[in-house]
């Protein structure tokens, strides 16, 4: 499979967004493409001749963040390593309406067989980092850090996480496996047991490595203390107005890092940096994220 590690030159975020886990977009890759041509491209392969070429440029409907260059290199080599590409334009940058992003050549049933879900991820993914970046924009000039959330596509995880990157943001934990993160129900069930939250996180710590971050969300300013004193390591404020953000980071006292979530969008999330929280998580980054428009322009010779 292509590195898909994105250049340095013309980067929206402070930090390289880095590379995508090979084993997890090589296992994305083939589970598209065995779901999209599971037996060929019966279309391709009675009309297109064989000996016939093609070349494609990945072409900018609308302006945008690139992410997933390399992904959609990624997809033309797994269908046929005899496709060339050039990648024009860096992950992680803007891009304008008109902008060739992609150039591919190579056989013209390879093409014509790739393009679908090698489109399908760029756009995907591009959309993310446009959304992302929008949201990073909006809280220039704080110390807050947008961040996404688990609300992923199923299976998509870690290109969509990689896409939040390109578009300056950072990423929560990976997986339920990464740390302990008790939320809303967490606390209900712990509540019917009778068993006090701050009893429960002293607990916690106690059993950990120490290498094991701990977070606990909460949803009303008389519930951070008990919270910060047994230890945690993050307090997730949840559904807090700027008001009530200001008086639960006066509480917390710099003893933990204070999450800001729900209730974020474009229209709030600046008034939200403004508070002072460390960090502001965005389900919207991955789970309302529209597909860019990207098209791929393809010429066919004999």
């Amino acid at each position: 499979m292509t590195d898909v590690t994105a250049p340095t030159t013309d980067r929206l975020a402070v930090t390289d967004p880095g590379t995508i886990p090979p084993h997890a977009l090589r296992r994305v890759v083939e589970t598209a493409l065995e779901e999209d041509a599971p037996w060929g491209d019966v279309t391709s392969e009675t009309l297109i001749p064989v000996t016939a070429t093609a070349t494609a440029t990945l072409a900018a409907r609308e302006p945008g963040v690139l992410s997933g260059g390399g992904v959609f290199v990624s997809v033309m080599h797994a269908v046929d390593p005899a496709i060339t590409a050039e990648v024009h334009v860096p992950d992680g940058s803007r891009f304008d309406a008109g902008d060739t992003l992609v150039t591919v050549s190579g056989p013209a049933r390879s093409v014509l067989r790739a393009e679908r879900v090698a489109l399908n991820l760029v756009q995907r993914m591009s959309g993310v980092a446009t959304l992302t970046a929008a949201y990073v924009a909006a809280v220039a000039g704080t110390h807050a850090r947008i961040v996404d959330t688990r609300k992923t596509t199923p299976g998509l995880r870690a290109l969509e996480r990689y896409a939040v990157r390109c578009g300056g943001g950072r990423n929560h934990r990976t997986s339920l496996s990464d740390a302990v993160m008790a939320k809303d129900n967490h606390l209900a069930v712990l509540l019917a047991d009778g068993i006090d939250i701050g009893d429960a996180v002293r607990s916690a710590r106690q059993r950990l490595g120490h290498t094991v971050h701990l977070e606990v969300e909460v949803d009303r300013v008389d519930q951070i203390e008990p919270v910060v004193a047994a230890g945690v390591d993050t307090i997730m404020l949840d559904n807090f107005g700027p008001d009530a953000l200001r008086e639960g980071i006066a509480v917390v006292a710099g003893r933990a890092l204070v999450e800001a979530s729900g209730g974020v969008n474009l229209d709030t999330v600046a008034a939200i940096a403004a508070t002072g929280v460390d960090v502001i998580s965005v389900g919207a980054l991955t789970h309302s994220a529209r597909a860019l428009d990207l098209g791929l322009d393809v010429a066919v010779s004999a």
